[in-house]
């Protein structure tokens, strides 16, 4: 059943990976909108599209305006989808108006939401959610508008229950924010009964779920704000402890004197602080040294950081290019760190640059960029690393997809810890193995499945003969397959193919890219 979850969400994945994390939530949140300028015309939301229209307008203008102009100054490129993302959040968040006091208000948020990126930062990176921060200030100051969450209605339900679920999965915090809505609807639902005893009122259950879930901001609060990547911290139990903190303030409001609660923007605003302090970090420079070829399809970058960098063997970094007339990728990706953290300040990540007709532009100005170039890393994330103790593992890697392992095998040979380690890596032919001098001379033992004969295996190396990488196959050539905890590492559609072959394995984790 786990592995059956494993190959049906690498297969979604590997659809939604064409586009980038930060594009695909501009698409859903302009499709939020349109949704709610249709359902406002036949009078299922409280704002009119008159209203709606007219604050994107402001926000929109305010906040492209002022991020270009930081942006000009700090000599950064200007990024129009993170623009227009922050007027999106803020429309849904802020009461539309056409009054000169609320579209002045509306555009004091947004002026605020933009500001707060470059003057509440650390190292480059903002440490508050903008749009609840500018929803903040102007609601608690009273400066002409106020956060009514007006799109926590139960028409705006579905279409943001549906739209938040891709935008999830892409980004894959599903679990995150579902242990987030699992707290906050319960903690809710606590209050309502409060609530109910103390006025002598009946209380029915379904009821109050049904409250919780259609008639709050719970869900795109979470979708949308919550699950933003830029103020989460790096670590799976630092974001889910981010998630629960965020999930009881927002469920049982605290009072702020006899007007103001501490609302769902202010709680958040307390859980990006606890995600701050689990992770100080900010943005580093790379300063590119060397490039060349692995494989004949596969570069290695070799960069020297300028700047504090600290990862866990196994972790992603995400890499900015910038570069004029992006597609619909954008200008970041991440990559998994071949090198291992003991070679800082020298860092290296890999990616594929095979023959293909239609390169996406991310890559064409990745591709062009020479030795001394200077680019950014937003930072490090992710729980792909291996397990604490002795327990035995199974490493998988498809292709290009042994980047982590390569990392996690060095920092092991440099710290001079003994694992029992297994590595199977399957290529296309023997030519596509990267890496292999650097996996060689880690003494891991290694089961290569390729089309032909590898040259001059080691003895600790074998070739798998042609046997085709199912249950059976693995099971012949790890016989102890039940008693490790696999990883797997690779493009989300071969994860898909590859994940029901590890059924029997003690555990499953993997680690997906959806390439550009």
């Amino acid at each position: 059943m786990i592995t059956s979850f494993t190959a049906l969400r690498q297969r979604v994945l590997a659809v939604l990976g064409a586009l980038s994390m930060y594009r695909l939530v501009l698409f859903a949140l302009i499709a939020l909108g349109v949704i709610a300028v249709g359902l406002s015309l036949a009078g299922l939301v409280g704002p009119t599209a008159v209203e709606i229209l007219a604050s994107f307008v402001v926000l929109a203008v305010v906040i492209s305006a002022v991020d270009a102009v930081a942006q000009r100054v700090l000599r950064k490129p200007w990024r129009i989808e993170s623009s227009l993302v922050t007027a999106l959040i803020l429309l849904f968040v802020l009461h539309p108006s056409l009054t000169a006091a609320g579209l002045a208000g509306n555009a004091l948020a947004g002026a605020l939401a933009a500001l707060s990126k470059y003057l509440i930062a650390w190292r480059g990176r903002h440490i508050l959610n903008p749009a609840a921060f500018g929803a903040a200030v102007v609601t608690v100051a009273g400066l002409g508008t106020f956060s009514s969450w007006w799109v926590g209605t139960p028409a705006m339900a579905v279409p943001v229950a549906l739209l938040g679920l891709i935008v999830l999965w892409r980004t894959e915090k599903v679990r995150i924010v579902l242990v987030f809505l699992l707290i906050a609807v319960g903690v809710s639902v606590v209050r309502q009964a409060a609530l109910a005893q103390g006025a002598g009122l009946p209380f029915a259950l379904s009821d109050a779920v049904a409250l919780s879930l259609t008639q709050t901001p719970y869900l795109f609060l979470g979708a949308f704000m919550l699950s933003e990547p830029l103020t989460l911290p790096p670590r799976r139990w630092q974001q889910f402890s981010v998630a629960s903190l965020v999930g009881v303030l927002a469920g049982w409001p605290i009072a702020l004197g006899a007007v103001v609660t501490l609302g769902q923007e202010r709680a958040l605003l307390i859980g990006n602080l606890l995600a701050f302090a689990f992770a100080v970090r900010g943005s580093v420079r790379l300063i590119l040294t060397r490039r060349e070829f692995v494989t004949p399809t596969a570069q290695k970058l070799t960069f020297r950081t300028k700047g504090r960098l600290s990862f866990v063997a196994g972790q992603y970094l995400e890499l900015e290019v910038p570069h004029r007339n992006p597609d619909a990728r954008g200008t970041r990706r991440e990559f998994s760190i071949v090198s291992a953290p003991a070679d800082l300040p020298q860092l290296r990540i890999a990616y594929k640059d095979g023959d293909q007709k239609h390169p996406s532009s991310y890559k064409r100005a990745l591709k062009a960029a020479e030795p001394g170039a200077v680019l950014g890393v937003t930072g490090t994330w992710g729980d792909f690393v291996l397990p604490r103790g002795t327990a035995p593992v199974l490493m998988v890697a498809a292709g290009i997809g042994v980047t982590p392992f390569v990392s996690q095998l060095r920092q092991l040979q440099a710290t001079g810890q003994e694992r029992d380690i297994v590595l199977v890596y399957v290529a296309s032919s023997a030519e596509e193995l990267a890496f292999r001098p650097e996996l060689e001379a880690t003494g891991t033992p290694t089961i290569v499945f390729t089309r032909d004969r590898p040259a001059d295996l080691p003895a600790h190396w074998t070739w798998a003969r042609g046997i085709r990488l199912d249950a059976d196959g693995l099971e012949q050539v790890v016989p102890d397959l039940a008693a490790r905890h696999a990883y797997i590492s690779g493009p989300p559609r071969l994860i898909a193919d590859l994940a029901p072959a590890l059924q029997k394995a003690r555990g499953l984790t993997t680690d997906a890219f959806a390439g550009y």
